[in-house]
């Protein structure tokens, strides 16, 4: 049977047909959305969205514009540069949403530390720290590493070196008479 005698019957709601056409074209279907999307599980939501839309859809189908396939494969094809399109825009959502709603403030204390006062002031103001603030803070900002990498070496969990460098530098901020 062909595809456009197969997608008459569908339009009709003939699941057998609808079944002999999956069978025909899933491998295609998938395929095809796999080498858009690159990730096998968007191509198989991707592939079911289709099969979805073929058999509401097929009575749609125009022979004089086009094949059988064609029309499929052009559903596919859109349907996954869509899904793609979809995937971009909200990731450069997210990433724009991170850039905005990003704290600076604990660094651009840090920096203004930094960059502003002489040496011995700062190093005056680390002493009025507890050693763990100082310790977190110098690995930190002294000795380059992330905060991440501080709670590795220091075998702390993460949210609390957040906290010790936050506490630590709102002190430093204090002591250094840097305007909050």
């Amino acid at each position: 049977m062909t595809p456009e005698s197969l997608l008459q019957r569908v339009s009709g709601g003939d699941q057998p047909a609808f079944a002999a056409l999956y069978e025909r074209f899933s491998p295609r279907v998938f395929g095809l959305a796999n080498r858009i999307l690159r990730d096998p599980s968007q191509a198989e939501e991707v592939a079911q969205e289709i099969f979805l839309e073929i058999w509401q859809r097929a009575s749609r189908f125009d022979r004089t514009r086009g094949t059988a396939t064609s029309w499929i494969m052009t559903i596919t094809h859109g349907r996954s540069v869509d899904r793609v399109r979809h995937s971009q825009a909200s990731r450069a959502r997210d990433l724009k949403s991170t850039v905005e709603n990003f704290d600076r403030e604990v660094d651009t204390v840090a920096e203004s530390v930094v960059q502003h006062s002489d040496a011995s002031e700062v190093r005056g103001c680390l002493e009025t720290l507890t050693p763990l603030q100082r310790e977190s803070i110098t690995l930190a900002y002294f000795g380059g590493h992330t905060q991440r990498e501080v709670g590795e070496m220091l075998g702390t969990a993460l949210p609390t070196i957040k906290t010790r460098m936050r506490d630590g530098l709102i002190r430093l901020r204090d002591c250094m008479g840097v305007p909050a």
